[in-house]
C-alpha cells in the first residue's frame, strides 16, 4: 500500500500548476493562451516576464523535490513512485482536464530528491545543452534521458526504472518538438515563437 500512497502524494504536490498561478497572480494571462499552451517555464518565458519564469522553474522543480523528500521520511521503501507520481501529477494535472506541463523543471526536483549526484548529472546535461543549443525542448529531453544512465552509472540501478519511465513520459509529451527539431524549425530561447 506504500506505494499508492507514495504515488498519491507525488501526484497531488506534482499537479499544482505554479505556471498558471504565477501569471494569474502577477497579471501575465492565461498561460494555456500563450505559445505552446502548456504551464512550465518555457512558456512562461514567452510572456515575457523572466522572473516569472524563473519563479515557476523553481517552483516546479521544488514540488517534485518536496514529494521526494517526504516519501524518504514517510515512506522510505518507495520514493521513485513519489517521483513518478509527481512527474505525471504536473504533466497531467487533474485541476486544469490533464493538460499540464512538459516535465522538465519537475524532473530536476526528483532527481535531486531520489539522488543528488543524479540531480548534479542531469542540470549539468540541462544546462550545457542549453548554452550550446538554445533549445530549450532539446536540452529537457537531453536532461530527462541522462538521468537513468547517470544512475546506472552511479551504481543507483534500483532508480533506473523509475527515471527511465519519466525520460519515456518527458519524450513523449516532446513528439512536437521533436518533430519541429527534425523540421529544423524548432524556436530557441528568446526568439518568437
Amino acid at each position: 500500500m506504500d506505494w499508492i500512497y507514495a504515488a498519491a502524494l507525488g501526484y497531488l504536490l506534482g499537479s499544482v500548476p505554479f505556471g498558471l498561478i504565477l501569471t494569474r497572480m502577477f497579471d501575465a494571462g492565461d498561460i494555456r493562451q500563450i505559445g505552446s499552451g502548456n504551464i512550465g517555464a518555457t512558456n512562461v518565458l514567452r510572456t515575457g516576464r523572466k522572473g516569472l519564469a524563473a519563479g515557476t522553474l523553481l517552483l516546479d522543480g521544488a514540488k517534485g523535490f518536496l514529494a521526494v523528500w517526504l516519501a524518504w521520511r514517510y515512506l522510505p521503501d518507495v520514493p521513485g513512485f513519489a517521483a513518478l507520481g509527481a512527474v505525471l501529477g504536473h504533466c497531467f494535472p487533474i485541476w486544469l482536464k490533464f493538460k499540464g506541463g512538459k516535465g522538465v523543471a519537475t524532473t530536476l526536483g526528483v532527481t535531486l530528491g531520489l539522488a543528488w549526484p543524479i540531480g548534479a548529472a542531469y542540470a549539468a546535461v540541462w544546462l550545457v545543452m542549453l548554452a550550446v543549443t538554445r533549445i530549450s525542448s532539446l536540452s529537457g529531453m537531453a536532461a530527462a534521458v541522462a538521468a537513468p544512465i547517470a544512475a546506472a552509472l552511479l551504481g543507483r540501478l534500483e532508480l533506473v526504472p523509475v527515471l527511465a519511465a519519466i525520460a519515456v513520459i518527458v519524450l513523449i509529451l516532446h513528439r512536437a518538438n521533436i518533430a519541429r527539431l527534425r523540421a529544423g524549425t524548432e524556436p530557441k530561447v528568446g526568439s518568437k515563437a
